[in-house]
């Protein structure tokens, strides 16, 4: 019996790797959209992550004739007034990149102390299958920013976050460790089963 296709609609290796093995066992073939012929780039504009997920997935279900799923995410600090928030990923300017990031984050949280590093991800996960409003799912997890970053593993923001209950950060974890517990991996836990029942597989 052939798979069922569920274009990943990232350019985001990191998040097309935690996908696919969250993913695995599912009788899914995932695709990234490297796979495909090219599209216009699908601007992030909204102002919340559900909003910008479901664009995204919608856009890409549209072009190809295919479902597709896209995530959005982004680490809040209540402290910071929720920032980075939505524009997590380009925190620090135009063409800024991870360590870019966490060296601005960094400054921005160095006179604040104990309870005021409190922080979560979030993430959404939207499906979209051609003609068809998109189905959300969202999920958070709390922790707190660390004084520096540890870890080598993850990407983004890891090696700053340590989640509620646990000493080390998601950069310290294994990925299995990691996607239990994440934003994207609890969400995506939420989304697996619709996945299941809209693709039939």
């Amino acid at each position: 019996m052939q798979k069922k296709i569920l274009i990943i609609a990232t350019h985001n290796k990191h998040k097309l790797v935690e996908i696919r093995k969250i993913l695995k066992g599912a009788g899914i073939s995932v695709k990234p959209l490297s796979d495909l012929p090219p599209m216009p780039e699908v601007v992030e504009n909204h102002r919340t992550l559900e909003a910008n997920a479901a664009k995204k997935a919608l856009a890409v279900a549209k072009t190809h004739n295919l479902p597709a799923l896209a995530d959005d995410s982004g680490l809040f600090v209540p402290a910071l007034e929720y920032r980075p928030g939505v524009k997590s990923a380009r925190y620090a300017g135009p063409g800024c990149n991870y360590a870019d990031n966490n060296v601005k984050l960094l400054n921005k949280m160095r006179n604040l102390k104990g309870k005021e590093r409190k922080a979560y991800f979030a993430a959404s996960i939207a499906l979209a299958l051609p003609g068809k409003p998109a189905i959300i799912r969202t999920a958070k997890v709390w922790g707190y920013i660390g004084l520096e970053l540890r870890g080598g593993m993850g990407f983004g923001y890891d090696p700053l976050f340590r989640p509620i209950g646990y000493q080390q950060t998601f950069a310290e974890m294994s990925p299995r460790d990691k996607n239990r517990l994440s934003h994207r991996g609890r969400a995506l836990k939420k989304m697996a089963p619709v996945i299941k029942r809209v693709l039939q597989v």
